[in-house]
């Protein structure tokens, strides 16, 4: 199967969560950070889903599964190991055209999800099209070792800033002097913490 990648805005994308288990805990930890809004529906739930229940960060129903539950919903993730649960829901899922994503279940998925990695405004998704999640891993880990030792968390931070300055000044810039810019001498005044000077020397170079 052929996948095309994307990132979707979550904020106040109203999604649900099928299972209340630490695999539900932690795509629910990241749909939380994405700004989803999560209803999670399982007879039980981990101590953590319960806390952000009683917050009102998610909806939570202490209950089975019904489909009904996909009324109003844009993408729902089932997070249990039961292949009839799993089934199921992306049947009803699919009748009513809402995305569905099963965990380690790829033929019940509409879409799958990457190993991904943040730094800062960057972020890396490292996908095997569902043929090895463990290699995906493997590869997201080494290329987080390279981006830590350029800091391109830093980088990202001002490149954005120059990118706003010259969006202000209604200067565009092709992405070839970029990429000339983005050289040796901006990198080690970002390595050298010098964030200033290097924001500055970027604008330089692509205003010449």
């Amino acid at each position: 199967m052929v996948y095309y990648p994307v990132c979707l805005d979550m904020t106040d994308r109203p999604c649900l969560v099928v299972g209340g288990g630490p695999v539900a805990e932690r795509k629910v930890s990241g749909l939380l950070d994405a700004g989803a809004r999560l209803t999670v529906v399982s007879p039980s739930a981990t101590d953590r889903l319960r806390e952000w229940a009683r917050a009102d960060r998610i909806r939570l129903l202490p209950r089975e599964y019904a489909a009904a539950d996909l009324a109003g919903q844009a993408v729902v993730f089932v997070a249990t190991d039961d292949g009839r649960i799993n089934a199921g829901v992306a049947r009803d899922a699919r009748a009513v055209g809402v995305l569905v994503n099963a965990v380690d279940d790829p033929a019940h998925c509409d879409f799958i999800l990457p190993a991904v990695l943040t730094r800062g405004e960057i972020t890396v998704a490292v996908s095997t099209g569902g043929a090895s999640p463990a290699l995906a891993r493997a590869v997201r880990d080494e290329l987080g070792a390279y981006l830590d030792r350029d800091d391109y968390a830093a980088l990202a931070r001002v490149v954005a800033d120059v990118r706003r300055i010259l969006r202000g000044q209604e200067v565009r810039v092709p992405w070839e002097r970029w990429q000339v810019a983005l050289g040796g001498e901006v990198r080690a005044l970002v390595r050298a913490d010098r964030l200033d000077t290097a924001r500055e020397r970027l604008l330089e170079q692509l205003r010449a």
